[in-house]
């Protein structure tokens, strides 16, 4: 049996097949098309899956669709009309997409697809619920979701047991933490459903001394973790800016412009926003096991991708385990979608294990074999070298030791928006050099957001407070204090972005200025030749940890195919290019004008 689930029309757009309850791909339409956070419907992502699935789309079952648009325009239509006048301008701009494509579903996806079949919805928060819970590894657990807003709902918990997954209570518009956190992302001087792991970065450089003000003024948070905001400091209901005068009143001064200098007020407002979030977090989990009982929690919707918050759950929260979805974003919905109906509307039996998850470590999406790869050089008159797999992760090492930055791009891309080991940047962690590098020359970011640690699961615990498993790159955990250097004289007198200044640890190109990381374990069952490479990195230098940041340039999304990482490799300063077993020298490469028209083809964000 085929189910096809799809999101889109809103952010994140993707597309994921299921085949006899197996997930057989899942990709977003941004990969295909270039565009970040591409909300158009999933054409190439469909296509793709189809292929890869080796069905054509009348071998399709069902077709999911990974929320409910009548329900949500009722609630657009229920506000701008409570919100009356000034919030109708802002539904009359809606309206024309929405009688367009939102209200047809149907319709679209018939006439995109050429499809006759059956066609089904699912609830938004409950295709987070699903996409949480039913990969998991665990026979029952509670689940929490926390996003901007689905039809009405903005969070939700319930449990999941076996193959069926009830939702107990929930959180309605427009009280809602991801829309909260993306005011302040806003006010930041950040982009809206793009900057937001921005701001959880800029957090670690300031003081949280708005925080009272935040709880004081903003939201009435009770101890259950749920709260209601004051709704006249909030634009998102009536206009098409997320905050008022009244806000920025409240805190002083209009937002940050784009681009501006980052100030200390900037990062005391990150931290301020990260510390109610968290403790919103918290709340809502202790009340969440208290009243479920369950050992074990999983997490979805694009607020689970607080991963600071989440290292803080596992820590200090009361369940046992934890397994956040990781594609936790609008993407993840169709994933969900698809698992929903084969779990709860088939009721097919659920097979686990209780170790092992069924996101086959989030690398579903497409692959390029060497053939293709050695063609496309050939083509292009690209020099190159051929080495056997055997030979790569020794040679690969070498050259991180040596504080070369390479390109590597191996296997099935990710799905999610983190890279973990197929579509990544990796470089030497132990470089004082290589996050200033890295951000300035060759991602094209701001120099203070940090990078993620690739580590060698067996060897996690010695070098980070992590006793579990982060194999997608969902939890921050504290580097361990033996592996610290401790500031001295002037250098605890740094703050702001000078504390970029000190080197903090053993490995401080991963080493946030909090002593955080953003820690990504990898296991030889997972991905050999990523495991491979970084055991060879420790066999060579006694340290098991890589830098692993995506591949592509500020505002792309990550690379997808042979052509795309050429291109991005030319366009920026990294060393070495390996796309499967081809070995690409910068020094050998022809000399090409300055290319810097990813300023004008991606947009920042």
């Amino acid at each position: 049996m085929n189910i096809l689930g799809i999101s889109c029309f809103y952010h994140d757009s993707a597309a994921c097949l299921l085949k006899d309850g197996q997930i057989m791909a899942a990709a977003q339409e941004e990969r295909f098309t270039r565009k970040k956070h591409d909300f158009n419907f999933p054409a190439n992502a469909i296509n793709w899956c189809l292929e890869e699935a080796d069905i054509v789309v009348k071998d399709l079952d069902y077709v999911v669709f990974y929320d409910k648009p009548f329900i949500k325009f009722e609630r657009i239509l229920e506000t701008s009309l409570a919100y009356a006048p000034s919030g109708l301008s802002q539904f009359i701009q809606a309206v024309p997409l929405w009688l367009k494509q939102k209200l047809f579903i149907p319709e679209v996806i018939r006439k995109e697809l050429n499809y006759q079949g059956k066609i089904l919805f699912s609830e938004h928060h409950e295709s987070h619920a699903a996409s949480a819970f039913y990969p998991s590894p665990f026979k029952e657990a509670a689940f929490l979701t926390l996003d901007g807003v689905g039809e009405w709902e903005t969070a939700s918990f319930g449990v999941g047991r076996d193959n069926s997954l009830e939702i107990q209570h929930f959180l309605r518009f427009p009280h809602s933490l991801g829309l909260l956190y993306s005011a302040f992302t806003y006010y930041a001087g950040f982009k809206v459903n793009s900057g937001e792991y921005k701001l959880m970065g800029l957090a670690p450089y300031g003081e949280p001394r708005y925080y009272d003000l935040i709880l004081n003024n903003l939201i009435d948070l009770k101890e259950d973790g749920s709260f209601r905001m004051d709704m006249r400091y909030f634009g998102y209901c009536n206009s098409l800016r997320m905050i008022n005068n009244r806000f920025n009143k409240l805190f002083g001064s209009p937002p940050r412009k784009r681009e501006a200098n980052l100030t200390q007020k900037d990062m005391d407002i990150a931290a301020s926003i990260q510390k109610v979030t968290e403790e919103i977090m918290l709340r809502m989990v202790r009340h969440i096991h208290k009243i479920t009982k369950q050992e074990n929690l999983c997490l979805a919707g694009g607020v689970a991708l607080n991963c600071v918050g989440n290292g803080r759950i596992l820590r200090e929260g009361p369940f046992k385990e934890i397994w956040v979805q990781p594609a936790s974003g609008d993407a993840g919905g169709a994933l969900g979608a698809a698992l929903l109906i084969w779990y709860k509307y088939l009721k097919n039996v659920r097979n686990v294990n209780g170790f092992d998850d069924a996101q086959n470590t989030s690398l579903l999406g497409p692959s390029f074999k060497d053939a293709y790869i050695e063609n496309f050089l050939k083509n292009e008159n690209i020099p190159f070298k051929k080495l056997s797999e055997a030979e790569l992760p020794d040679l690969v090492s070498g050259l991180i030791a040596q504080g070369n930055v390479i390109g590597w791009f191996q296997g099935r891309s990710e799905f999610g928006p983190r890279a973990l080991g197929a579509r990544s940047i990796i470089g030497d962690a132990r470089n004082r050099e290589m996050q200033t590098k890295m951000n300035l020359k060759i991602k094209y970011r701001e120099s203070f957001r940090p990078f993620a640690p690739s580590v060698l699961k067996e060897k996690a615990s010695e070098w980070f407070d992590l006793d579990k498993e982060s194999p997608y790159m969902l939890l921050v955990a504290p580097v361990k204090k033996d592996k610290r250097i401790d500031p001295k004289g002037q250098d605890k007198e740094l703050f702001g972005l000078d504390k970029l200044k000190f080197i903090r640890s053993q490995i401080p190109a991963v080493t946030h200025v909090d002593y955080s990381a953003r820690v990504q374990t990898v296991k030889r069952e997972d991905n050999p030749l990523y495991y491979d490479l970084i055991k060879s990195f420790y066999n060579k230098t006694g340290c098991p940890v890589i830098i692993n940041t995506s591949f592509n340039v500020r505002g792309e999304p990550l690379v997808l195919t042979p052509e795309d990482a050429f291109r991005c490799f030319m366009r920026t300063e990294m060393d070495y290019l390996v796309m499967g077993s081809f070995l690409l020298d910068k020094k050998e490469q022809k000399l090409q004008a300055k290319d810097d028209n990813w300023h004008k083809e991606f947009e920042l964000d």
